[in-house]
Formats: C-alpha cells, structure tokens, sequence
C-alpha cells in the first residue's frame, strides 16, 4: 500500500527507520504479544516517519496509523497500532528527533486491536495518561470489546488486546492542553460504541490549518450484526459531526482513508484540502445505505 513511499520519505526526513531495520526505542521497552491476523503483517510493515504541518507528524505503521502532536514541552501520540506497531512507533519518534519519554497523553480513536494493540506497552515505556471516550475506556480497561460493539460476537482471542491502565475517559467537545497546545475530542460513535475523532491547530508562522484525527465511521461487523438494529443512526449522525468540523488536513485511522500515498507523490499542499472531511462523511454515508439495502434484502428473503 504505501511501500513505494520510502525512497520519498528518506528525502523528507534527515533520519529514519528504513524499512526492515530492527526498530530502537531505547531501554526499559517491554513489548506485549502480537495480535495474530489475518492483515496484521500487512498493516504492521514499517513506515518512514514524516512531517505532515506545524505541530503534526506522522509515525504510523504502512497500514494503521499513529500521529504525533508536538506541544513544545510535552507530546501528544493518537492511537498506538497492534501490538506488535509499538516498538516501530517509538523508534518512529525517535528517528524524528523527539524523546518518547515526552509523550504525556495517548488519545484513543476507538478500541479495536489494530489501534489500541500498542497502547498498553506505549503507556508503560511514557508513563503517559490514556484518554478516550467512556465506552472505549471501559473497553481498553477490560482488553477486550464491548458487548454491543458490531465486532463483538466472535471468538475472543480475535477481539481481544493488552489492557490498558491509567486511562480516562473524556466527554464530547472536551479539550485537553498539553504544552503550547491544545487538542479537542469529538465524540462519532457507529463503527464502535466508543469512537472519537480529534481536532487540532497547527501553524507554520503565521498560517495555522485545522487538523482532523477522524474516526473510522465505516459499518465493518461480524456476519449477524444488523446496523438496521444497532449502530446504524449513530453512524448517521457521527458523519455528519465529521463533516462540519473545521477541517484543513484530514488524517484517519488507516492510512488508506485520506489517501495518504496520492497526497504525498502530489506534493505537501495536497494534504491541504477543506473538502476532505466532508467527502470521507459521504463516503461513510453511502457505505452504510449500501449496508442496510443489503439488511433489508436479506430479511426479505
């Protein structure tokens, strides 16, 4: 998906982890078990790191994102891959000329292994608090998803993830500081219970862009769940929050959904693009109508 980029990425930054070097996050690094699945190995290939504007980098796998927020004296980390991404995110940072160690909040997008799979170990090496939504906290205290998650009703051991300690949820519109910055959580349930998108300034002298960390909004569920019956409203609704926020540059949970390869061969500008959270919104929206046209023709039948 996005090997091709490292040649681009090595002419972006002065220092990186190549890919398929060992990943160095230094000493006191406990990693947990890694999550066995199928498109793990696939999402977990190493990524170069690279700026994105201002306060924002990206230190992500190839396949699930993790950006960093540069507040001066502290640093904000958004979502921490499988766990098997932790080791590679820490040297990601690392690699940009940041210490890890600065790393005071973690802010969780939605509790799925493939985002909160790293989480715990990162919390461990930081010290850093975790923030999420009240359901997402419950989910990463118990390591495992919430009964009305639509993923829930399968094996555990397919579901489940390290447990995180030191976590706090945070209500919708909450805005938390840290160093010269500050970063708002916005609550978009649908894909899971507990799903939060993360909005933020950055500035490069004096242009400063709106930033969105969107959650996924997508409806992805085991075989049996209906969203006619569940999370099918929320979804509705959690998009059309997306969409109206003040969106300069659009980031996501996967790489993939802000078309993160096209906009770096186009060049830097091309992140820059104040229609992006409405079209990843439409985008979304007629996933699901497409998912409850094929609810009500199975129930038909």
């Amino acid at each position: 998906m996005l090997r091709s980029l490292t040649g681009l990425f090595a002419a972006f930054v002065a220092v990186g982890c190549a890919t398929g070097d060992k990943p160095s996050t230094g000493t006191g690094f406990l990693a947990d078990p890694p999550s066995d699945c199928r498109s793990c190995a696939e999402w977990n290939q190493t990524q170069q790191p690279f700026h994105i504007f201002g306060n924002t980098y990206y230190v992500g796998m190839a396949g699930v994102s993790a950006v960093l927020i540069d507040g001066g004296s502290e640093l904000v980390l958004i979502d921490g891959g499988l766990p098997q991404s932790a080791a590679p995110i820490l040297a990601n940072v690392r690699a940009l000329g940041f210490d890890p160690k600065q790393i005071s909040l973690i802010l969780v997008s939605h509790a799925h292994y493939d985002h909160v799979g790293g989480v715990n170990a990162i919390q461990r090496y930081t010290g850093a608090r975790v923030l999420a939504s009240a359901p997402a906290a419950e989910a990463l205290r118990r390591g495992d998803l919430l009964p009305d998650d639509p993923q829930y009703d399968q094996p555990q051991t397919h579901r489940s993830f390290p447990a995180s300690r030191n976590v706090s949820a945070v209500h919708d519109r909450e805005t938390h500081a840290f160093g010269n910055s500050q970063v708002l959580g916005v609550f978009t349930p649908g894909h899971t219970p507990g799903g939060m998108s993360w909005t933020w300034q950055a500035c490069e002298k004096s242009r400063c862009l709106n930033v969105v960390y969107a959650d996924s909004i997508g409806p992805v569920s085991v075989d049996t769940y209906r969203f006619s019956e569940g999370l099918g409203d929320q979804i509705v609704r959690s998009a059309n929050t997306i969409a109206n926020l003040d969106c300069d540059i659009l980031l996501g949970t996967h790489p993939f959904v802000f078309a993160l390869q096209r906009k770096y061969e186009q060049g830097r500008e091309a992140f820059i693009d104040p229609q992006a959270c409405r079209d990843y919104s439409e985008a979304a929206a007629q996933k699901l109508r497409e998912r409850l046209a094929a609810e009500m023709v199975e129930q038909a039948s």
